[in-house]
């Protein structure tokens, strides 16, 4: 089946511990007022885009242990098609939000580059996720920097965005790539090596830079339960408002505002809200309205989507 999106990279099995006041001494033990259980990693892409009404699939590694298991579960659930060879173990992460702020303690085993064939297989519009080398003609290619990749790039941006057209960087993951603390300054410079490139700045929102043009966008004021997986789900709005054709700066507000509402609640997977949901708020607070379906359709209907959803 064709998809629009293929997401590739390994998925985590998240754990997220939340109401503690700091983390334990050594030694010492705390404890917490709830433990949630979600798909994280490149998965939080994936559902997000399902959720935001795209035909998505995942193609990586597959756990046969419990966390594999589990996360192929929840994936099945939320519509997400996911295929790949079977290994001995899954990717968890152990998430405790303390004042608003993500800490993460993850074991990952590592991962093989899934084959070219098995994505071109799904005829997608877009590509998602880790492997930059991993790209087909006429196929949109987004790749995330990632704080590991950017530190072993360090300096030399090129090696982490490969052959993609955009770049998600976090003000770290920039910092990191191009030596540059301005947030502002290190998306111009990543945008030297890409087509687009993306630095998102927490709380302060968002810069994109594509050729001269750089733009900048401020994040709504809520209060934040968890940030795990924000970043994520900026990534899945923003590639579900560019498949729709809106410019920069409206693909930004877009995301910035989808990864906003995600932070409410614990988990990625409970803060990530359906299109009809995001285009409500969107709506509410002056943004452009995208066309409204897989986007294969042509404009006469895409206008009738949006004609039915606003009535």
């Amino acid at each position: 089946m064709r998809r629009d999106v293929v997401c590739i990279g390994r998925p985590f099995l998240d754990l997220v511990l939340t109401g503690l006041p700091r983390l334990p001494e050594a030694g010492t033990e705390l404890a917490g007022d709830g433990l949630h259980v979600a798909a994280g990693g490149v998965a939080n892409v994936a559902v997000g885009l399902r959720r935001l009404g795209l035909t998505t699939a995942l193609v990586s590694e597959r756990g046969r242990d419990f966390a594999g298991r589990e996360i192929a579960r929840l994936l099945e659930a939320e519509g997400v098609a996911w295929s790949g060879r079977e290994v001995e173990r899954a990717a968890v992460t152990v998430g405790v939000p303390i004042d608003g702020e993500r800490t993460m303690l993850t074991f990952d085993p590592g991962e093989a580059a899934p084959a070219l064939a098995e994505i071109a297989a799904l005829e997608p519009r877009a590509v998602v996720g880790d492997h930059p080398q991993l790209t087909l003609p006429g196929v949109r290619r987004y790749v995330g920097a990632g704080y590991e990749d950017a530190a072993a790039a360090a300096g030399r941006p090129a090696l982490v965005v490969g052959r993609a057209d955009t770049l998600f960087a976090n003000e770290v993951e920039a910092r990191l790539l191009t030596g540059i603390a301005d947030a502002a300054e290190a998306c111009r410079a990543l945008a030297d090596v890409v087509e687009t490139a993306v630095v998102t700045c927490g709380a302060g929102g968002a810069v994109g830079c594509r050729g001269a043009a750089l733009e900048r966008v401020a994040a709504p004021s809520v209060v934040a339960v968890d940030t795990l997986g924000a970043g994520d789900l900026f990534i899945a709005a923003y590639v579900w408002a560019d498949l729709r054709g809106l410019p920069l700066h409206e693909r930004l507000r877009w995301a910035v505002l989808y990864a906003s509402l995600s932070v409410a609640v614990p988990t990625t997977l409970a803060g990530a809200v359906t299109e009809a949901v995001l285009l409500d708020e969107g709506r509410r607070r002056g943004l452009s309205w995208p066309r409204v379906g897989t986007g294969r359709e042509g404009p006469e209907e895409g206008v009738r989507h949006a004609t039915r959803s606003e009535a």
